[in-house]
């Protein structure tokens, strides 16, 4: 196999085509602190996307709660069992296999593929917190403090790496080169299966009516009209942004996803062990177990979440966050300025200024003029 470079492990990883990045690469960021599992981001993908025969079970974008969600059942569990010791240097170095590089022989990816009962359960595992059991009787004073959960949503991560691509042996799948999206040509795709058993996240999806795979197509005819997905904008929580991100060496400090990932270093990939560079970044729930974290996250999560709540001291990320949800056109740039936070398309045009801080008024109770006391009154 050709060497590939993967900057989100610190080495080059074994891959089977050779390295081949796209003039821009498709990425959406989610702030977890503020997921409330609405699953409006779900039900947005799924009347548009997923509505037709064969697809009641496709969710191309899902919320599932960690610990003890996953869809399909304990996806994510089976394929760390399956990659075995994930160790890492001091460096951010990765130094165990990928699933390119930890294949059995005859095999492009190491796999795990899914039976038609672990797709039956989207919601398993909601709201279940981990740290151990609560006693019967005990109050919210006097429960411990290791108690906890959280929502983490997902679709494709249209990764630089895709082991769909790797393991289909028709070659319908293609990554574009104008933005990084992978997609399955369905004329070609055969239904073979190869890319549900080789796809880690379980984004790729089997349709028994058409016979073909389908996933996820980052709202490809929005983007083209410089339009962010439709989970993107219908996200009640405003957790998510989706842009273009870079290289590192290519890294923009007024990009949105770039100064995330690149300049501040609040977003990270998850599960980057499996080494197919994905471009779905998370900026990690500060309040979560921090061993689950890193094995989610890798050993930057600690840096991360330090820089959360560090939040308030930054001006520049804080603009950024509250500008995040605030119009539906993709951000090229953006800036902090005065107290607000502006951005900007790819031609410079200003798409939406928001304020970092609203101000405050206190109204008093006792209303003079009137001779009343005003509560809850406009």
């Amino acid at each position: 196999m050709p060497n590939v470079k993967n900057w989100q492990l610190g080495r080059d990883v074994a891959y089977p085509y050779p390295e081949s990045r796209p003039k821009k690469q498709w990425a959406i960021v989610f702030d977890l602190n503020k997921c409330i599992a609405c699953q409006t981001c779900s039900l947005a993908c799924k009347t548009t996307w997923t509505s037709g025969k064969g697809q009641e079970y496709m969710f191309w974008n899902n919320v599932e709660t960690k610990p003890w969600g996953g869809y399909p059942l304990a996806w994510d569990v089976r394929i760390l069992e399956k990659l075995g010791r994930q160790d890492w240097a001091g460096n951010g170095e990765y130094l165990g296999k990928t699933l390119t590089e930890a294949a059995p022989p005859k095999e492009w990816v190491l796999h795990w593929e899914p039976t038609d009962e672990d797709w039956m359960y989207p919601n398993i595992g909601e709201d279940d917190c981990g740290g151990g059991t609560v006693d019967g009787g005990a109050h919210l004073p006097s429960l411990p403090h290791d108690k906890w959960f959280f929502y983490l949503p997902r679709t494709c991560a249209h990764c630089t790496y895709p082991a769909c691509l790797a393991a289909c042996p028709r070659k319908a799948i293609y990554k574009r080169d104008e933005d990084g999206i992978v997609l399955i040509d369905q004329l070609r795709c055969k239904g073979y299966g190869e890319c549900v058993r080789a796809c880690p996240y379980k984004k790729s999806m089997y349709n028994p009516y058409t016979r073909t795979s389908e996933k996820c197509i980052g709202c490809y005819p929005a983007v083209e009209q410089g339009m962010q997905p439709q989970c993107v904008v219908n996200c009640i929580g405003k957790i998510r942004v989706m842009g273009f991100i870079s290289p590192p060496w290519r890294a923009r400090a007024d990009n949105p996803v770039d100064f995330l990932v690149h300049e501040k270093g609040l977003a990270l990939p998850y599960y980057p062990q499996l080494g197919l560079e994905p471009n779905i970044y998370y900026i990690p729930p500060i309040n979560a177990d921090p061993g689950y974290l890193e094995q989610m996250f890798g050993p930057r999560v600690h840096e991360a979440v330090a820089r959360y709540r560090a939040l308030p001291s930054d001006p520049a990320a804080v603009g950024l966050l509250c500008l995040i949800g605030s119009t539906d056109r993709i951000i090229d740039r953006f800036e902090v300025k005065d107290g607000k936070a502006s951005g900007y398309d790819a031609d410079g045009k200003e798409l939406v200024t928001v304020p970092v801080s609203e101000p405050v008024i206190e109204r008093p109770a006792w209303d003079a003029r009137i001779g009343a006391i005003r509560n809850n009154t406009p």
